[in-house]
């Protein structure tokens, strides 16, 4: 028999080092800790500190202490993706993948009902050999990414021979002819045959774990993105669990402390850009100036969250000549790290670029009434960018040329596209917004969701 529903039960979540990755998994671990259930979160000692203030439930969610070990060409103290460029990653992955051992005694002693995982596919084996306990994979990107991704063939000369429309082509049965890659965005598949970790590619990695789990956990709505679910189900032969969005809650820091607030009350209500690209893209300094030239060019007020291009040492030195000068108190450009749901929250705030990642997109369709225009630059941000522009009808693609570089000139058609107010294609996505909001924020959407999940853990325990 399943335990009751009113059970408590015990997880460990494992996550890729990567704050992309491990916040999510705290947010996951909010939301159950607030059901009571007891959560042990494997963190680097660094990296706890740094969360400590988003664990919610201190009484419900332990971080223990991993000691990531130094592997030859990593930097010492190095513990997550933001303390190496891309191409240690790799190394890093060869550390966590030598906590093998470690994660193993402990869970023995543990004897956890669950554990989490996303990139650590051994922990599947770890589990099968201790018995007891159940395996969960935890997908924090878009189910459509996972579909395109890792359902084709595993030989990498294959793939590295094929044609780019056959790299883009969806694997048999996918359920959309629309969010899809283009022919010239094959490059953005690429990096699932490279070294990620000692003999493992990334593609055999996220595959392995799929193979092997109990089941497979979506950080999404059926509403929204079920179809995709379902054929990983059934591609997979194994449960697919919905968790809803799970969105963070509200950011303490007020705007007055970035010293935003000021700046935006200077401006009409809705008149405002605001633009930002996540932690983790650094733009060429070519697109950088199109950038900014393509803000200019809307005539509108803008806010510029971004890390100073490649090559450069800040913002200030990349910028075009006379930019400054012309836009003046009209622009303003940040370095560094914004409260961007505050400033989405914004009542000045009528536009929001976005680069796509997966928590943007939840944010910017559960949370703010802006206009959306959507300028991705990874395979899982086009696939999120698709989605909301071709399926959902929420917002407007930047259009980009065969290199996937996007002008000044296409960046400033589509925010003109979504903020004029005589534009049909702006009010048609404005409506669609609303209309998903609406179902996203209805009293009980999100609570319900995760009460289902937890029926269906202790159906898995059964």
């Amino acid at each position: 028999m399943a335990k009751s529903i009113d059970s408590k039960l015990h997880i460990v979540m494992f996550p890729w080092l990567a704050f992309g990755h491990i916040i999510p998994f705290l947010n996951l671990s909010n939301s159950l800790a607030k059901k009571g259930h007891k959560i042990t979160f494997l963190l680097p000692k660094n990296t706890q500190i740094q969360l400590q203030n988003l664990n919610q439930y201190p009484n419900l969610i332990n971080f223990h202490k991993l000691t990531i070990p130094h592997v030859h060409g990593l930097p010492y103290g190095a513990e997550t993706t933001a303390d190496v460029p891309t191409s240690l990653e790799s190394l890093l992955a060869i550390a966590m993948d030598e906590l093998y051992d470690e994660i193993k005694c402990f869970l023995e002693n543990l004897r956890p009902h669950f554990v989490f995982f996303d990139f650590a596919y051994w922990i599947t084996d770890i589990a099968l050999e201790i018995g007891g306990i159940k395996t969960l994979c935890y997908k924090v990107v878009c189910p459509a990414t996972t579909a395109i991704s890792l359902i084709r063939s595993p030989d990498k000369s294959t793939f590295m021979q094929s044609t780019a429309a056959e790299k883009v082509k969806p694997p048999p049965g996918y359920p959309s002819t629309t969010v899809v890659l283009h022919e010239h965005e094959a490059k953005l598949l690429s990096f699932l045959f490279q070294e990620y970790g000692k003999g493992v590619t990334i593609y055999e990695r996220l595959k392995k774990g799929m193979a092997m789990c109990d089941a497979m956990v979506m950080k999404t709505c059926r509403e929204i993105e079920g179809t995709f679910g379902d054929y990983i189900a059934t591609q997979f032969k194994k449960p697919v669990l919905y968790t809803g969005p799970v969105l963070p809650e509200p950011e303490k820091e007020s705007l007055e402390e970035h010293e935003l607030s000021h700046w935006l009350e200077k401006f009409e209500p809705g008149s405002v850009v605001f633009c930002a690209f996540g932690s983790q893209l650094i733009l060429e300094k070519k697109q950088f100036q199109e950038l900014v030239l393509g803000l200019e060019l809307a005539t509108l007020p803008f806010l510029l969250a971004v890390k100073p291009p490649e090559g450069t040492n800040s913002v200030e030195e990349a910028l075009p000549e006379g930019f400054k000068e012309r836009v003046q108190e009209k622009g303003l450009i940040l370095d560094r790290w914004v409260p961007q749901l505050k400033i989405l929250s914004h009542k000045s705030v009528g536009c929001f670029v976005s680069h796509c990642g997966y928590g943007s997109m939840w944010e910017s369709l559960a949370l703010c009434d802006c206009q959306l225009v959507l300028l991705p630059s990874t395979n899982e941000q086009t696939l999120n960018a698709r989605l909301m522009e071709q399926e959902l009808n929420v917002g407007v693609e930047v259009e980009k040329d065969e290199n996937g570089w996007f002008s000044k000139e296409n960046l400033c058609k589509a925010v003109k596209c979504v903020m004029d107010k005589d534009s049909q294609i702006g009010c048609f996505v404005k409506e669609n917004r609303r209309k998903w909001k609406e179902v996203l924020s209805s009293p009980g959407f999100m609570s319900n969701y995760i009460d289902n999940f937890i029926q269906n853990l202790h159906e898995l325990l059964e």
